[in-house]
């Protein structure tokens, strides 16, 4: 079936198609959508039904979607915005179609409104910043490791690499426990509230950073107590090798699936 045969007649239509949150399957629903502030936006209206479409309940389980319009088809992810700024943008919705007030008055649900953004690799954000944090991060920690396989091989200035190791380690400590700390305060909250379908994964990642946390600790232990001639260094490289490991995990798996949500997030 083609676009044609699925628009709505007077509107201006899109194809919507998501992945169904019990089947699995990819289904298609035609949708009347508004430009709002730049925003593409539809709402859950069902024609004022007590219950909401199921498209909606697709785009809470799986945020991905594709949309097709008269001229092109690409790919797109969908928000929920928190209530403030939604009843704002129905208010607007209403002025320029007032039949969705008349479809609010139908029914005791809130109709919802999503804005549906489009994928573009040319538009950077927060996922760009976050990626950005995560190579500074990879790159400090290949510093450290490099450090400590200098102290096991007894090159150089012994005491000398050991307090410079202890400086350093300190300050890349801190600024790990910034970056997850403000991920599990500001990042992650604002993600599950605009998109629900990342709770399993925000969930698992906020999991990932006390696991993270517990092995950094062991690692900042063993610098801050290790003296020349006394303490195994291997010990000490073994440590940081699990850590990288750790983190490399985690950063992948960080960037494969937020940074798409987060370079479509605005906050402030």
């Amino acid at each position: 079936m083609t676009f044609n045969d699925q628009v709505i007649e007077g509107r201006k239509s899109i194809l919507l198609t998501t992945t169904g949150a019990k089947t699995g399957k990819r289904r298609t629903n035609p949708l009347g959508y508004l430009e709002i502030d730049g925003k593409t936006v539809v709402v859950a209206s069902n024609m004022g039904a007590t219950a909401h479409p199921g498209w909606y309940h697709d785009i809470r389980r799986d945020h991905r979607v594709t949309i097709e319009t008269e001229t092109e088809t690409y790919e797109a992810i969908a928000s929920i915005p928190p209530a403030a700024e939604r009843d704002a943008l129905f208010a607007k919705i209403v002025a320029e179609e007032p039949g969705f007030a008349e479809y609010q008055a139908k029914t005791t649900r809130q109709l919802p409104v999503v804005i549906l953004h489009r994928i573009d690799d040319r538009v950077r954000g927060m996922g760009d910043f976050l990626v950005e944090v995560h190579e500074w991060l990879r790159e400090e920690l290949r510093t450290l490791r490099a450090g400590v396989e200098d102290i096991v091989a007894g090159r150089a200035d012994a005491l000398r690499m050991e307090k410079s190791l202890k400086a350093h380690c300190v300050s890349f400590c801190e600024a790990l426990t910034k970056h997850h700390t403000g991920e599990d305060m500001g990042a992650f909250p604002l993600l599950e509230q605009r998109f629900p379908a990342l709770a399993p994964t925000l969930t698992k990642l906020g999991e990932d950073h006390v696991v993270v946390a517990a092995t950094q600790k062991r690692i900042r232990d063993l610098v801050e107590g290790y003296v020349h001639g006394e303490s195994d260094p291997a010990r000490l490289r073994d440590e940081f090798d699990a850590l990288a490991g750790k983190l490399e995990a985690h950063f992948a798996y960080e960037e494969r699936s937020v940074v798409a949500a987060l370079n479509v997030t605005v906050t402030g």
